[in-house]
């Protein structure tokens, strides 16, 4: 039996559909966000003080939170900009994929439906010597997920 060794955290690329995204725009430090939680409903059984059931309800996703060095020229600030600025919302299909050694996917996670909510610049500062990052914060409706 082979050894196996967890895939590494750090590789990885983040691919818009429907953006017809610059040769940087996938390139990102850090992506947040890819979790489920289920919801529940608590029902009380007349009789039984015990326990109360709970029963599933339905899944809420959290924000998806994207963070990379400030790019001048991006399809993704656009289309950014057009959501927050101008109201123009289009929400797009976005696939997140992490890498083995060889720069091929492991298994990658497709969300679904996604659009901005917030764009934010980190602050600048005469006191350190350090990249500026930007983030974006994306809502979506779900995600799944697919290896290889």
């Amino acid at each position: 039996m082979a050894n196996y060794y967890p895939p590494v955290g750090f590789h990885f690329l983040v691919e818009f559909d429907q953006l017809g995204t610059k040769e940087k725009d996938h390139q990102f430090q850090s992506v947040s966000g890819l979790s489920v939680d289920l919801e529940t409903e608590e029902i009380v059984e007349g009789g039984e003080n015990r326990f109360k059931h709970k029963l599933p309800v339905k899944t809420k996703y959290p924000n998806l939170v994207l963070k990379r060095g400030i790019l001048i020229d991006s399809d993704v600030i656009e289309w950014c900009r057009k959501a927050l600025e101008n109201f123009e919302f289009k929400p797009v299909d976005l696939t997140v994929k992490l890498l083995n050694q060889d720069h091929e996917p492991l298994m990658h996670w497709k969300v679904i439906h996604a659009y901005p909510v917030k764009w934010a610049v980190e602050d600048f500062s005469a006191l350190e010597s350090k990249i500026v990052v930007e983030s974006f914060e994306l809502a979506y409706n779900y995600f799944t997920l697919h290896k290889k």
